[in-house]
């Protein structure tokens, strides 16, 4: 029986204290949003889980770690944050202030 192996490409970036890497709940999500870095055009993201501390979306953009960039909901406006970690074409960041999710948990669009 032949084995196969396949390997995941990720960059992940340091945190001061591994505890405080996952403070917020993370909701599972499927947004249509734009991902903009600083002085960049945006480029379009699918959001796939939230907290009021950052996101994960898969995005055709790249993005280096630590990057500041726009994450920009409809009708939201647009939160700013830094790229923590990236794998293929998904990307980790955490907000640099808290985001409000109260349309969220009341079964609202954010």
């Amino acid at each position: 029986m032949e084995m196969s192996y396949s390997m995941i490409k990720a960059r992940i970036g340091e945190t001061q204290d591994a505890d405080d890497r996952r403070r917020k709940s993370r909701f599972p999500v499927e947004l249509e949003a734009r991902v903009r870095e600083l002085g960049a055009n945006g480029v379009e993201a699918r959001v796939l889980n939230i907290s009021e501390s950052g996101f994960m979306a898969e995005t055709d953009g790249s993005f280096d770690i630590g990057a500041r960039v726009w994450l920009m909901l409809p009708g939201r406006g647009r939160a700013n944050a830094v790229v923590k970690w990236t794998a293929g074409d998904k990307i980790g960041a955490e907000f640099t202030a808290t985001l409000s999710l109260e349309g969220l948990r009341t079964g609202q669009d954010i």
